[in-house]
């Protein structure tokens, strides 16, 4: 904090203390009019936030040393400790409603009710540093209401509730360790922090609160043994949970759906290519009338965006009451109520249901029964919403997992700890070789595909198929050089980068890229193989291409098959015409289907369509037939690419590989393919490739999903060749000549017209969502020796997501690359600091140091590297750094 702040901190506080926290109006002068009533007093809020201290401490008493309390005192701690947290939920929406609506008062009037509140956050004698947790979230959402006006008053308000949050962001690094840690002093900044250790401030709660008193006041008396309570209530015992096999995890999010945290969780699921069952509380999706019928509300947007992504929906309670305590209809009404919710999103919603906190009763489990619905409990706790700690929460789960080596995970999609906490999970597991389950509609398999998959991405595919053919080996034409390794390349992109499976993958190379063999794979192979309407299909070919002139004077295109004879009579039975494709492609009953042909010939007029608001939605409904070809007529194929493929087919697996992406928005279309392709070719080549929507198409876009990049740079990282590098610096240059997207470059259809293309709607993304981005991005820049622009990209993506330890190794990797061992040095340490595990960052931060000649630092990092991975792939280069040093 500046000296400036501290000093109008310190200025405030002297005020307040003198009493000047109300307006004094001036003395009227003589003879001048009586002053107006004065305005009624506002209410104060204090003790309000006062109360959520209360239920937070609490909290923490009831569940502090719990794994000293015999089962049946942990159940009943978490239990109570669960239904104290939902009223201080409860307590804090209520709060932040009204503090919302006091920062909405005209002329600002409510402002200064405000300050005495952020005053008593920041000054309050009698709160710790670990109670002021308590109130994150409520400072956020007031900033959020807050950021609405543009009055001066407004704006100093924002920016120290920014100072308060951030305040806030330090107290919890600093209690990241176990209870009993001492913590260092903090740095202040709007809030005066101290000096605290937890058992200190343990003792403190416990002088307040007991446990034994927490739960009495709550209905809570121990005493009975776990076989008495089980006498007393044999209907109670569970049924059988879902078995599971080792190193096989469910999760499972509880209370939601929230407007912010879920869909932030349903990214972060997304990314890993993780599936999850949300259980939803019935009045956060709507509310359900005297005569039953179900009346959805805002919030379950949030809940139907689940559903279309694959992710499971399931019943959690209407009001989240303890349904143990309930009975008759009450009881029912909780039951049955969330369940007409939960139909009205989806009729064939998934029969699951979790008694809220984990209390049941004989009659519920009845009731269930009689429903048809299955009660699904849990074994693995994360007490996200308790701890307010994320590395604390992860560290609980991970333990807990590796004792149990299975189950069912309980975290709540509420809290932005989750959040945080949930990537640091999803690494570790990952890298373990945890598989995870999802309901398949007949109870939870890892046979079901995750909401990430590539076959169920945003458009909302089911399966996809891709007709693979590369001919070089032709009989009467002349040989290709560069067509069967196209194939290859091109399958093999397909398969392991977009997810299309291979026995879906038909591959028809030279002698078996006959005529039959070509209209077989469609006509049988596709057409009879379980081809339904939610599937897209790519077709790619590379090999000859011809053009026939008409007696009417038109021109007809065809791709030649390895049996065609090389005369021009026998074109039109021999190769198949443009018009055969065109009617394959409407006889399929694919959603989409792109043709990308590495051949070049005219004779079909393509339509256009251009693409609306609302893209997404709009093209999962509408049908897409589009073809990109290499050139027009009378062009040839242009070799010289590297690898030995084509210029064009070199260019597409670039655009394939991420350069395509041409509004960072993780997807690329038909349009924006031939967007990058087609002025990047031309600028390098004799060759105009082509691009449009056959006829019968509806404008729907094919549509690829880039998969996150994962790697980590390291001396092991691939770079492209030098001839790669300077072919993609000439493609990157010609297509950076040609207007964008928003200008809708110009590119020829197969009859040679030039027509504009119609840009892509950019689909929002979130913070998480861009970092990743970002980081891809480097890693595409870095393979290609761009180290500025990569340090560029990966410094982007930390600044969207500072605790992204993928993009901090990299950045550092990329310094080191660039000589600067030093910087190199601090961003190795500071990815161990975010992921202490991380093996490949020690093999990195060795040769830092090394590169510094600090022999002993790098020997301690390469011994910690062969610690952690003895048969890593640079366990050579980390053993040749021990004997250097």
């Amino acid at each position: 904090m500046t000296k400036k702040v501290l000093l109008a901190l310190a200025v405030a506080l002297a005020l307040a203390a003198a009493g000047y926290w109300v307006q004094r109006p001036a003395p009227a002068a003589p003879g001048a009019p009586a002053a107006p009533a004065p305005v009624a007093a506002e209410p104060d809020l204090r003790p309000r936030l006062q109360e959520l201290v209360a239920a937070q401490r609490q909290i923490i008493v009831l569940l502090a040393d719990e794994a000293q309390l015999n089962p049946a005192a942990r159940t009943a701690a978490r239990t109570v400790g669960q239904a104290l947290f939902h009223d201080k939920l409860a307590r804090s929406q209520a709060l932040e409603a009204e503090l919302a609506a006091l920062a909405q008062r005209e002329q600002g009037r409510g402002y200064p009710n405000l300050g005495r509140l952020l005053d008593f956050i920041e000054s309050e004698p009698a709160l710790f540093d670990a109670d002021r947790l308590a109130f994150r979230e409520l400072l956020q959402g007031l900033q959020q209401a807050l950021s609405r006006s543009g009055t001066l008053d407004a704006v100093k308000l924002h920016k120290r509730l920014g100072e308060d949050l951030e305040a806030l962001a330090a107290i919890e690094q600093n209690y990241e360790k176990e209870y009993g840690q001492i913590f260092s002093r903090f740095q202040s900044r709007a809030i005066e922090q101290k000096r605290e250790r937890w058992d200190d401030y343990l003792a403190a709660l416990r002088k307040l609160y007991s446990r034994e008193q927490v739960l009495k006041d709550q209905g809570v008396v121990l005493g009975y043994s776990p076989e008495k309570l089980a006498q007393l209530d044999k209907a109670a015992a569970e049924p059988p949970q879902p078995g599971l096999p080792p190193k096989t995890l469910l999760l499972t999010f509880d209370d939601g759906p929230h407007p912010r945290y879920t869909e932030e969780i349903k990214a972060i699921l997304r990314q890993y290519g993780v599936p999850a069952v949300f259980f939803a509380v019935g009045r956060n999706l709507g509310s359900v009338a005297a005569d039953g019928k179900a009346q959805l509300g805002a919030q379950a947007a949030v809940a139907r965006r689940l559903k279309d992504e694959g992710f499971t929906l399931a019943n959690h309670s209407y009001s989240h009451a303890q349904l143990s305590k309930a009975s008759g209809a009450a009881l029912k009404g909780e039951i049955l109520n969330a369940d007409a919710l939960l139909k009205a999103l989806d009729p064939q919603r998934a029969p699951l249901f979790r008694f809220p906190y984990g209390a049941h009763s004989g009659e519920g489990l009845a009731i269930l029964q009689e429903a048809q619905l299955q009660s699904v409990m849990w074994q693995i706790d994360s007490l996200d919403w308790a701890d307010p700690v994320p590395s604390s929460i992860a560290d609980r789960v991970l333990r807990q997992i590796d004792q149990a080596g299975r189950g069912i995970v309980l975290f709540h999609d509420i809290h932005e700890r989750t959040v945080k906490a949930l990537p640091q999970i999803l690494d570790r597991l990952v890298a373990e070789g945890y598989q995870f389950a999802g309901w398949d509609g007949q109870g939870f398999s890892t046979k079901t595909r995750s909401a990430a998959a590539p076959e169920r991405i945003t458009t909302g595919y089911r399966h996809s198929w891709a007709v693979v053919i590369g001919i070089d080996e032709y009989k009467d034409w002349p040989r290709l050089q560069h067509a069967g390794a196209d194939a290859d390349a091109m399958r093999q992109l397909l398969q392991q980068r977009f997810g299309f499976a291979p026995e879906r993958t038909i591959v028809l190379k030279n002698q078996e890229a006959t005529r039959q063999g070509i209209l077989s794979a469609f006509h049988e192979r596709l057409a009879h193989g379980g081809l339904q309407k939610d599937d897209r299909v790519l077709v790619f070919f590379a090999g000859h291409g011809a053009t026939r002139k008409l007696s009417s004077g038109r021109e007809l295109g065809y791709i030649v098959p390895v049996d065609a004879a090389h005369t021009p009579e026998r074109l039109a039975t021999d190769a198949i015409s443009m018009s055969e494709l065109q009617n394959i492609a409407e006889s399929l009953p694919a959603k989409h289907l792109l043709f990308v042909m590495d051949s070049c010939y005219s004779g079909l007029g393509l339509t256009r369509g251009s693409a609306g608001s609302g893209f997404l939605r709009q093209n999962a409904l509408r049908l897409g037939r589009q073809m990109l070809t290499a050139g027009g007529a009378d062009q040839l194929v242009a070799d010289g690419g590297p690898g030995g493929h084509s210029v064009f087919t070199w260019t597409l697996l670039q655009a394939l590989g991420g350069k395509g992406d041409l509004n960072g928005d993780g997807l690329i279309t038909g349009t924006e393919l031939a967007a990058y392709v087609a002025p990047a070719v031309a600028g390098v080549s004799q060759q105009t490739p082509a691009f449009g929507s056959l006829p019968g198409s509806q404008g729907g876009e094919f549509v690829f999903e880039l998969a996150a990049e994962n790697e980590f740079l390291s001396p092991e990282s691939n770079q492209l060749a030098p001839e790669a590098i300077a072919l993609n610096t000439k493609l990157d240059a010609a297509q950076a000549e040609a207007p964008g997207p928003a200008a809708a470059p110009k590119v020829a259809d197969l009859s040679g017209q030039a027509r504009p293309l119609a840009p892509s709607p950019t689909v929002p993304l979130a913070a998480r969502q861009l970092a990743q981005r970002a980081n891809d991005r480097g890693l595409q820049l870095y393979r290609e020796q761009r180290y500025a622009e990569a340090e560029a990209a990966f410094t982007e993506a930390l600044k969207l997501r500072p605790e992204f330890a993928l993009a901090a190794n990299n950045l550092g990797y990329v310094y080191l690359r660039q000589n600067k061992p030093r910087e190199a040095v601090r961003w190795f340490e500071n990815t161990l600091k975010l992921d202490p595990s991380r093996a490949i960052a020690y093999l990195n931060l060795g040769e830092a140091w090394q590169a510094l000649g600090d022999a002993t630092a790098a020997r301690k990092a390469f011994q910690t590297y062969l610690e952690l991975a003895p048969q890593g792939a640079g366990a050579e280069r980390a053993r040749a750094g021990l004997k250097a040093g």
